[in-house]
C-alpha cells in the first residue's frame, strides 16, 4: 500500500519543540513538506521553525496546550487541514507508582492519552472529507510491556496503541481512506531516559533521534502501519506466553525493569 507523500504535504507535529518532534519537523521540512509545529514552549516552537526557513524551508509554529481542548480547536481553525498529523507530545514520570504525586498522573494521562482524542478529532473529519491522510502515534516499547518505575507512562502508552488500532479500525471499515501508524520505540537519547541501564547495548542499544525520526517518515510514506524498534522488540509481547519468572528475567536482561533503578529523566519532560 502507498502512503502519504511528503513533497508538499502539510505536516502537523505535536511537541514538535524538541526532542524527536524537532527531529520529525526539520526531516519533513527537507523531504519537501511544510511542517508545523505545535509545541507548549514559544521559545522551542519559534526555534525550530526559524532553523528550518534559514535553511530556505518553510515551516510554521503555534504555541499550543494540546491537553486544553478550547485551545487546540482555536489552533487546528489557525492551522488549517494537515496531510499528516504526528500525535508526538508526550512526558514521563519516573517515579515509583507510591510516590508518584495525583498531579503527575493526571499530567501524564492527559498529554499522552486525552491529547491524542483531541487534536485528532480536530482535524480528523476534514482527512475523512478528503479521503486521505495520515495519523501518526508516538508511543513507545513501553506500549508493548509493562514499564517498572513507569507505572502511569506505560499505561498512557498501551491506551496510545489501542487508540491508534482502534482508530485503523475505524477507518477501514469505513472506507475512508485514512491511514494510521503506531510508532513503538525503545528507549532514544532525547535525554528523556537517562539513567536507564541495559545489560546487553548491542543488542539493544539506546536508539538515536535521527534515525528514529528517518525511520518513522519513511513508513508515512511507504503506509506501514506499525514500526517497532529496533525490530527484536517486536517479541516483547509475545514473551508474556513465558512463564512469569522467565518473563521477568528476560524483561531485566532488556534493561525495561531492573534497568530503571537509577532512572531519573529529563526534568523539562517529567510530568
Amino acid at each position: 500500500m502507498s502512503g502519504t507523500r511528503l513533497a508538499g504535504a502539510r505536516v502537523l507535529v505535536t511537541g514538535g519543540g524538541s526532542g524527536l518532534g524537532r527531529r520529525l519537523a526539520i526531516g519533513a521540512a527537507r523531504r519537501g513538506a511544510t511542517p508545523v509545529v505545535w509545541d507548549l514552549s514559544a521559545e522551542r516552537a519559534h526555534a525550530v521553525r526559524d532553523d528550518i526557513r534559514a535553511h530556505g524551508l518553510t515551516a510554521e509554529a503555534h504555541v499550543v496546550d494540546v491537553t486544553d481542548r478550547a485551545a487546540v480547536r482555536e489552533a487546528a481553525a489557525a492551522t488549517g487541514d494537515v496531510d499528516v498529523l504526528i500525535n508526538n507530545a508526550g512526558v514521563v514520570s519516573g517515579r515509583p507508582l507510591l510516590e508518584t504525586p495525583d498531579a503527575a498522573i493526571e499530567r501524564t494521562m492527559a498529554v499522552n492519552v486525552l491529547s491524542l482524542y483531541w487534536v485528532t478529532r480536530a482535524f480528523l473529519p476534514a482527512m475523512v472529507e478528503r479521503r486521505r491522510g495520515t495519523v501518526v502515534t508516538v508511543a513507545s516499547a513501553a506500549g508493548l510491556v509493562g514499564v517498572a518505575r513507569q507505572t502511569d507512562y506505560a499505561a498512557s502508552k498501551w491506551a496510545a496503541v489501542g487508540f491508534t488500532e482502534s482508530l485503523r479500525a475505524e477507518m477501514r471499515q469505513a472506507r475512508t481512506g485514512v491511514r494510521t501508524l503506531v510508532v513503538c520505540p525503545y528507549y532514544i537519547d532525547t535525554g528523556m531516559f537517562a539513567g536507564v541501564r541495559t545489560r546487553f547495548p548491542l543488542l539493544l542499544p539506546i536508539l538515536r533521534e535521527g534515525d528514529v525520526a528517518r525511520r518513522v517518515l519513511d513508513a508515512i510514506e511507504k503506509g506501514r502501519q506499525r514500526l517497532v524498534l529496533p525490530p527484536l522488540v517486536r517479541v516483547l509481547p509475545a514473551l508474556r506466553l513465558l512463564p512469569v519468572p522467565a518473563f521477568d528475567a528476560v524483561l531485566d536482561l532488556f534493561g525495561i525493569n531492573r534497568g530503571m533503578d537509577h532512572f531519573t529523566g529529563r526534568p523539562g519532560d517529567r510530568a
